[in-house]
């Protein structure tokens, strides 16, 4: 799709802390590349088809600001209502609590937006904001580490497209008992299902009952249990994805038992070191509280991005918080992190969806 470059006549602005207005960075003033259009355009109009006559919550940080900017153009475009809040404006970096004046913002929005560069320590923040957005039932969109390339690649998928093989494969995964994935990398896992826990869709295509990721294109569930081993040749989330970035060329081989992890191990002692302090932060940390399969078929490679590369077709698994109020869990974890592989061969109790990475299933 082509984007007329002339559509974009916002000046650039200087970001001195003098020239901001009390709702944050004068946002809607902030020169942009044209080419993030699209996929802006695809986060306001196709995965929270935001109502002219609806009140936006926009937040965001100073490294994000150009994304941002273009999500705000969309949403003047629309004629939406919208405030706009960058995180350094209101408290110090890495946040201890989200700031009250986001939280009172949000109990009057009907839609969310969050893109933020994740930072140490800040999952507490971002739960808070996430419990208003479920008690509320907003429309959120989650965009965390959120980059040029990403907006470039994921978020231009055809996300109507992935919602319809999204749509497939759970509806084949709820009358499932048991999950196998192989790769030729050495994973070879077993995930055994609890009927009593939901499967979510989160494709892309945003609802009041589930927030979702964007780029979207998952469904996921907590799993009873999972055995076997997994070989993380992706990626390994939440700041260690900044951290680390693409596995490929030094895995992280991880052993589970009883849903429990139990070893892991890399040439890179410092990855090791780090996921396995990650995964034992609280009782629940090593725990497998997500179970997950990606569905985003325009995604072509894992790029080092976690919040791109879960939507990448094939399996990933978290560690930790199972989002129960969503899955039905009834246990918890004050941390959650999503690690991914690649070339996943999939069965669905005996019948295989996925070869090699590529869906058995049309969309």
């Amino acid at each position: 799709m082509g984007i007329p470059v002339d559509r974009v006549k916002i000046p650039a602005l200087s970001l001195q802390r003098t020239e901001r207005q009390e709702r944050g960075t004068r946002i809607s003033q902030i020169s942009f590349d044209p080419e993030f259009i699209l996929g802006a355009h695809n986060a306001v109009g196709v995965c929270l088809r935001v109502r002219p006559d609806e009140k936006v919550c926009v937040i965001t940080d100073e490294v994000t600001l150009e994304i941002a900017a273009a999500i705000v153009h969309e949403l003047e475009e629309l004629g939406a209502t919208y405030q706009a809040w960058v995180l350094e404006d209101l408290a110090e970096r890495p946040l201890r609590e989200l700031p009250r004046e986001i939280l009172e913002d949000l109990e009057s929005s009907q839609v969310s937006i969050f893109a933020v560069q994740a930072q140490t320590n800040e999952l507490r923040s971002r739960m808070q904001m996430t419990e208003v957005v479920n008690r509320r039932k907003i429309r959120h969109a989650h965009m965390v580490n959120i980059n040029r390339q990403i907006m470039l690649e994921g978020m231009r998928a055809d996300f109507l497209k992935v919602d319809r093989l999204s749509q497939k494969v759970v509806e084949m995964v709820r009358k499932a008992s048991k999950i196998r994935a192989k790769t030729a990398a050495g994973t070879d896992l077993t995930a055994d299902l609890n009927p009593n826990y939901r499967w979510l869709k989160t494709s892309g295509i945003i609802t009041p009952e589930k927030w979702g990721n964007l780029p979207g294109g998952e469904i996921f569930t907590t799993p009873g249990e999972v055995n076997g081993t997994f070989v993380i040749d992706g990626v390994v989330g939440d700041y260690l994805c900044a951290k680390f970035g693409s596995l490929v060329e030094n895995p992280l081989t991880i052993h589970m038992k009883g849903n429990r992890l139990t070893e892991a191990h890399s040439e890179n002692r410092e990855l090791e070191d780090d996921f396995w302090h990650y995964t034992h932060t609280d009782e629940n940390s090593d725990r497998v509280g997500e179970f997950a399969i990606g569905t985003n078929i325009d995604l072509k490679n894992v790029i080092g991005q976690i919040l791109q590369d879960e939507k990448y077709p094939g399996v990933h698994i978290a560690f930790g918080n199972p989002y129960g109020a969503h899955t039905g869990a009834e246990w918890d974890s004050s941390t959650h992190i999503d690690v991914v592989g690649r070339k996943f061969n999939i069965w669905v109790d005996d019948q295989q969806i996925m070869r090699d990475g590529k869906f058995l299933l049309e969309a």
